[in-house]
């Protein structure tokens, strides 16, 4: 008998790293019949990815609505996953990381006596504030959670310290470096997506060295002013294009528009779909960032990460010398940028590193433990 597996996820993060379990499930038909469910908790950044990778969710809760509150979201998707629990009946729902969606839908599942299986589980700052609320989602996720897929052997013991067995942890590797190699392979075997790519931005000069960044943490709200003017100072050197899709959230957007919207050598555009997105990272010389996945992404392109948060979940990165923890004071992201910028040893030092989060089989690692596990 086919076990059936309810995939939820909720913004676009969560989408780019599930969709290739749900592959995955796909090519497990004779073990497995599957649903996706969307509550959609960022609706146009998330339906770019559905779109990209084909996928029709099966159930859409529809859930975002305009400036709403962490409490909202919450209680929303807990009733409207606990319905769609209570319909499909599934053998296990599998959530991914640390959002708000995933918490909740985690929680829903517990009310309906679903068993959930966390993907990138074991990630921990220890400081409930940092991110925040990501590392309570992430944390409380563990909690109510049966099966553990962590993405390095770090994250495993982190889960061991906190008395989950350890037969309950799988080590995977990161479900984001499949779909990121995926995208990438299709770029680079198509010259002429890649120059329909560059002329979509005609405005950058793509002889230049590119900086990339994206920001969006809720703890750098009310920062961005600072992290702007380390920008448009670091737009004054005359080798360097800053490209900045902004984040909609209005706590992102308005300052950063405010600061730097006509500032020479800054462009500044919409968020992008993951292969735009992919193919810019593929061009940057440098990233500046304060996103997680990011951090995992880069290191398989080759690119040094410059990680703008005072404390990161992904510690892996930092040893390994593929990131490199900034903060959000101008002085200290414009001193590390034009240190990498102006010394060719320190950027290739951080360039030739090793990714220490995965190798593009984690899915697969993820569809064997739960092939195997008869706890379902």
């Amino acid at each position: 008998m086919k076990r059936k597996v309810l995939v939820v996820f909720g913004t676009r993060p969560e989408a780019i790293k599930m969709v290739p379990v749900i592959y995955a499930l796909k090519e497990a038909s004779d073990a497995f019949e599957f649903a996706t469910c969307v509550t959609a908790q960022h609706r146009e950044m998330l339906d770019q990815v559905l779109e990209l990778f084909g996928v029709t969710p099966d159930f859409d809760l529809n859930l975002m609505r305009a400036n709403q509150s962490l409490e909202q979201i919450t209680s929303l998707v807990i009733h409207g996953v606990g319905q769609v629990c209570a319909e499909y009946k599934p053998d296990v729902l599998l959530v991914h990381g640390d959002t708000t969606t995933t918490f909740a839908a985690s929680l829903a599942a517990f009310y309906n006596r679903v068993p959930v299986g966390h993907v990138e589980a074991g990630l921990r700052t220890w400081n409930k504030s940092s991110p925040w609320p990501e590392e309570m989602n992430r944390c409380l996720t563990g909690a109510l959670s049966s099966l553990h897929f962590a993405p390095t052997e770090q994250a495993r013991q982190n889960l061991i310290k906190e008395n989950v067995s350890e037969d309950r942890i799988d080590v995977t590797g990161n479900t984001v470096i499949d779909a990121l190699l995926h995208i990438a392979q299709r770029i680079d075997g198509d010259a002429r997506l890649t120059q329909k790519l560059e002329s979509e931005f005609p405005s950058v000069d793509w002889s230049k060295r590119i900086v990339l960044v994206t920001g969006h943490r809720r703890e750098n709200f009310g920062k961005f002013e600072g992290i702007c003017k380390a920008l448009e100072e670091l737009a004054g050197r005359p080798d360097v294009e800053i490209l900045y899709p902004v984040h909609l959230n209005p706590n992102v957007r308005i300052p950063v528009f405010k600061c730097l919207e006509n500032v020479p050598g800054v462009h500044l555009c919409d968020p992008v779909e993951y292969l735009t997105f992919t193919f810019f990272m593929m061009k940057a010389t440098l990233i500046l960032t304060d996103s997680g996945g990011v951090q995992e992404e880069a290191p398989s392109l080759g690119k040094p990460v410059l990680v703008m948060r005072d404390k990161t979940e992904r510690p892996e990165a930092i040893e390994k010398g593929t990131a490199l923890l900034v903060g959000v004071e101008p002085d200290s992201i414009l001193q590390a940028a034009n240190r990498l910028l102006d010394d060719p040893d320190a950027y290739a030092a951080m360039a030739k590193a090793h990714n220490p989060f995965g190798d593009g089989r984690a899915a697969h690692r993820i569809i064997t433990r739960l092939r195997n596990e008869e706890s379902l």
